[in-house]
């Protein structure tokens, strides 16, 4: 199992409904509980806290300059069809309406995310091939 699989599992557990889960492999053997441990977990939050406003922070500001593409799922990120390939869009770019902007890969599987009205992008706030969770900002752009 690749870091980015172990990744992606982790990432779709803890968006689950699940509270504890198990996998074996020949390769790996892997177990995520969540809620269950009340003690163990109140130690590890404050060590987290710091890294946390620094992300919330960041997004309102983004969020305040214009309307963003957010993640329809949770996965990887793409700006492009392929590594060898141009962009979607770049900054500046008018798209319409329904035209493909960015790829999510989540479970193997590419998912288009397309552009919600006729807008001017402003702003690609991911990296390409950055893993992403459901809701996170993509892509700032202003309706026009």
């Amino acid at each position: 199992m690749t870091n980015q699989e172990i990744l992606e599992l982790m990432a779709r557990f803890d968006a689950s409904s699940l509270t504890s889960f198990k996998l074996h492999s020949k390769d790996a053997d892997l177990e995520m509980g969540k809620g269950i441990p009340a003690a163990p977990a109140a130690p590890a939050a404050p060590a987290a806290v710091p890294a946390a406003p620094a992300a919330p922070a960041a997004a309102p500001a983004s969020a305040e300059e214009g309307k963003c593409i957010t993640a329809p799922v949770v996965g990887t990120f793409y700006i492009a069809p392929a590594p060898d390939q141009p962009p979607f869009v770049q900054v500046g770019d008018k798209v319409q309406k329904g035209q493909t902007v960015c790829l999510m890969e989540a479970m193997k599987m590419m998912s288009e995310v397309k552009a919600p009205c006729d807008c001017v992008i402003e702003a690609i706030l991911q990296e390409d091939g950055a893993l992403v969770s459901f809701g996170d900002s993509l892509i700032r752009y202003r309706e026009g």
